[in-house]
């Protein structure tokens, strides 16, 4: 008799079935029909606008009439989805074919067995702080959806350490987003949109970034720490996950192997971390901006070339390893261009400034400072709706910024509540082609992956409701630091 059948009162029980989470191309599209329904059910409207076409956040109106986004043109925006996200798709291409070329050069895999070896007694709380603080940076001045590419690299980090797939996202996607939600470099866009000097307040954001990516460190740690005491505590063991089970290289009867470590493996590490260097230092040091994404795409061609030749690889396998990196990174391309497709049904469909309106009409009766901490919470909110940050920000911005001012906020307390809403959220928003593509690439499914990080994200969200609170009392401009 099978093993996994049940007799009962002499019949045989058919095993239940458990849920299984449906594969991400039908939980994208949806999402995306059940935006479609929306526009035939909330009430189409539009903020007014002055005549140089900014958005005045006070004077709303209600067109009197749907103007219904149907489940066909939908789907005949996909296209436009796909065009739209053209630019950070290719980004992601390009960039899963750097890493591509790295991971098959096989410097990640002696740079981690040699540093196993050399700290495999009192190594684990100093690979995991030096990669999480290493993503974090990363995110925060060079952040994009591109850096889903280096999920690949926190696999074989977690496969080494006999930590379960979630660590993967853990201390790859995790800390980048962290970067990415709270460091100073992501803004440039708001405080341009909303009339204060780029890359003022640096200082601080600065410090903000460090005090979340601490707060990230010891969330990820502290469940570091209780898999490696208990392995049923793995949220993944449910899904057949065992430290005994996880493929580790260089592993015997007498533990961890020694392996000498390459020159070769260092400088192929140094030149990938460069890049990003180099990226920022084009942004932020007179760099043509209307030239960044060209930019980008060429140094992580270089990138890759310049890698297999440090690490001796023939033209043949660089160029394979480069095709492969290309194809990885295909379906989360797709799914980058699905998540775009959502804005713009909202948009066309004259529900999305409804639904800002909404939510942004209780802030105008309340107190200055939790009237900040309801923009930012807003926000958050909003921010699964429309997955691009510059979406968002062409969208909320030129609404925040009446807003601001009828409150009498500051500009840059305004520019932070921004962030601070726009950011935390991202790590569990199911239309994020960042989020969801780490799990897809990592192997985690979508609520297994909520269920973890969303503890963070609440603590994240409460800590800056605080800091919020605080720059609102002494009316931060940002001008100082």
């Amino acid at each position: 008799m099978a093993k996994n059948l049940k007799v009962e009162d002499g019949k045989v029980l058919e095993p239940k079935k458990k849920f299984k989470m449906p594969h991400l191309l039908w939980i994208m599209l949806g999402l995306l029909l059940i935006a479609s329904l929306a526009t035939y059910v909330i009430p189409a409207g539009n903020f007014a606008v002055d005549q140089d076409g900014n958005v005045l956040g006070d004077q709303f109106k209600f067109i009197g009439h749907q103007t219904p986004v149907s489940p066909w043109d939908m789907l005949m925006y996909i296209m436009d989805g796909l065009n739209q996200s053209s630019m950070i798709i290719f980004l992601v291409l390009a960039a899963g074919a750097s890493i591509s070329v790295l991971l098959a050069s096989g410097a990640i895999d002696n740079i981690l067995n040699w540093s196993i070896y050399k700290l495999q007694d009192k190594g684990l709380p100093v690979l995991v702080s030096a990669m999480f603080i290493l993503v974090v940076y990363i995110g925060g001045f060079a952040g994009s959806d591109a850096l889903i590419a280096l999920v690949p690299i926190g696999v074989i980090f977690a496969r080494k350490l006999k930590l379960d797939p979630i660590i993967a996202i853990g201390i790859t996607t995790f800390p980048a987003l962290i970067g990415f939600g709270t460091g100073p470099q992501t803004q440039l866009i708001p405080q341009m949109m909303i009339g204060i000097t780029p890359y003022s307040g640096f200082g601080l954001r600065f410090l903000f970034m460090n005090i979340f990516m601490i707060l990230g460190l010891i969330y990820l740690m502290r469940y570091i720490k209780k898999i490696q005491k208990d392995e049923s505590k793995s949220l993944m063991y449910s899904e057949g996950w065992r430290s005994n089970l996880t493929g580790q290289a260089n592993v015997g009867e007498g533990g961890i192997k020694e392996e000498k470590l390459q020159v070769t493996s260092i400088l192929a590490l140094v030149s990938f971390i460069t890049q990003y260097l180099v990226i920022v230092g084009y942004s932020t040091m007179g760099g043509d901006l209307n030239q960044l994404y060209n930019f980008i795409i060429v140094i992580n061609i270089i990138t890759a070339i310049v890698i297999g030749l440090l690490t001796q690889m023939s033209f043949d396998k660089i160029g394979d390893s480069f095709a492969k990196g290309l194809a990885s990174m295909a379906f989360i391309a797709f799914i980058i261009g699905l998540a775009r497709v959502m804005s713009i049904i909202l948009t066309e469909g004259n529900i999305l400034d409804s639904i800002v309106f909404y939510m942004t009409k209780p802030l105008m009766e309340i107190n200055r400072s939790f009237a900040t901490v309801g923009m930012s919470f807003i926000i958050s909110i909003l921010n699964p709706l429309i997955p691009s940050a510059t979406s968002k920000a062409a969208i909320l911005i030129p609404i925040i910024e009446p807003i601001a001012e009828t409150l009498h906020l500051p500009k840059q307390v305004a520019i932070q509540a921004f962030q601070f809403g726009d950011g935390f959220t991202n790590m569990i928003s199911p239309v994020l082609g960042w989020t969801v593509g780490s799990c897809v690439a990592a192997g985690v499914t979508f609520t297994k992956w909520v269920r973890w990080v969303l503890p963070a994200v609440i603590i994240f969200m409460l800590v800056g409701f605080v800091i919020l609170v605080i720059l609102t009392s002494i009316g931060w401009t940002g001008g100082s630091v």
